[in-house]
C-alpha cells in the first residue's frame, strides 16, 4: 500500500531531522494519526506541511489528494475521552482518517535540533553563528540540539535595529514590545530566544538576558520579565514558527530521496497555503 510506505518513510525521515529525544516530557509528538484506508488519489505521493490543522488546512489537503499532512503542532495534545463531529477540530481528524490521510508531528522536537526553528530565529536577528549558544541542555543530546537558544551581539545593537530586523524577517508589520525602565539606553547585548510560548523557558536564566523574544507570554510574566530588567518581544504564536516550513520542506525532501523505499515514487511535497495565523494586528 503506497499511502502506508508513504507514512512510514515520512516518520522515518522526520525522526532523523527532529530526533524525538529532543522533546519536552510534556509534548506529544510523532505519528498522531495512522489512517488505515488507502488514498486512491493520483497525488497520493503528496505531503502537506503545516503549523496546524485547521478545517480549512483539512479541506486543502483532501482536495489536494496529500496521504501525509506533517502538522508542527500535535492535532492531539492531551488525552481525548471521546472522538466526534461535534468538535470542529476533532472532526477535521475524523475526515482525515476517511480520506486516508496520516499526521506526523515534531513540535518541540524541532524547535531545539541544531539548524530547527530556533536558530532560523537566531538567523532572523542576525546573529553571528558563533555566538549562538543553548538557553538550557542536556548533555545527553548537546550533539544534536538544546533547548531554545542565546544570541550575544558584541558590541550591542540598538533594540530599533532589532525590532527592524524581526519584522523584516518574520514579515510583520506590527510586533509587540515591553520596554523595560531598568535598561533605559536600550541597548541589546543579549537575547533569549525561545519559538511559540517561551515564558516558562526563559524564567529561572543562570544568566540574564537583555531581551526576551518569544511568540507569546503571559501578562503577569512579561510584567516580571521588564520589572527585572528584560525587555520583551512578541511577534505572536505561530508567526515564530510558520516562516522555517520552507526550510522543512528542503530537508524532507531531501531526507527522502536519499533514502525512498521500494514502492514509493517521487514525493511532492507542498507547504499549506490555508494555514494562517489565527490572530490578526488590525
Amino acid at each position: 500500500m503506497a499511502s502506508a510506505i508513504l507514512t512510514r518513510s515520512v516518520c522515518n525521515a522526520m525522526q532523523r531531522i527532529a530526533p524525538p529525544v529532543l522533546a519536552g516530557s510534556w509534548d506529544n509528538i510523532g505519528l498522531i494519526l495512522e489512517s488505515p484506508v488507502k488514498n486512491a488519489s493520483a497525488a497520493a505521493n503528496r505531503i502537506l506541511l503545516t503549523i496546524d490543522i485547521t478545517p480549512a488546512v483539512c479541506d486543502e489537503a483532501i482536495s489536494s489528494g496529500a496521504s501525509v499532512i506533517v502538522s508542527y503542532h500535535p492535532p492531539i495534545f492531551q488525552g481525548l475521552k471521546s472522538l466526534t463531529l461535534a468538535t470542529p477540530l476533532q472532526g477535521t481528524l475524523l475526515r482525515c482518517v476517511a480520506a486516508g490521510i496520516s499526521i506526523y508531528s515534531p513540535h518541540s522536537a524541532l524547535d531545539g535540533v541544531w539548524g530547527g526553528i530556533n536558530d532560523w530565529l537566531a538567523d532572523c536577528i542576525g546573529a553571528d553563528k558563533g555566538l549562538i549558544t543553548p538557553l538550557k541542555f542536556n548533555s545527553d543530546t548537546l550533539a544534536i540540539g538544546a533547548d531554545g537558544r542565546r544570541v550575544t551581539f558584541d558590541p550591542p545593537i540598538s533594540i530599533s535595529v532589532l525590532e527592524s530586523r524581526i519584522k523584516k524577517n518574520l514579515s510583520l508589520s506590527q510586533i509587540q514590545v515591553g520596554y523595560s525602565p531598568v535598561r533605559p539606553d536600550r541597548l541589546v547585548g543579549s537575547v533569549a530566544i525561545c519559538a511559540g510560548a517561551g515564558g516558562s523557558m526563559f524564567q529561572g536564566l543562570g544568566t540574564p538576558a537583555d531581551v526576551w523574544f518569544t511568540g507569546e507570554m503571559p501578562h503577569h510574566e512579561i510584567l516580571a520579565a521588564v520589572a527585572a530588567g528584560s525587555h520583551v518581544i512578541l511577534c505572536g504564536h505561530t508567526n515564530t514558527e510558520r516562516g522555517y516550513l520552507p526550510t522543512l520542506a528542503k530537508k524532507l525532501q531531501e531526507e527522502l530521496k536519499a533514502e525512498l523505499e521500494p514502492g514509493l515514487d517521487a514525493v511532492e511535497i507542498a507547504i499549506s497555503q490555508a494555514d494562517a495565523r489565527p490572530l490578526q494586528f488590525m
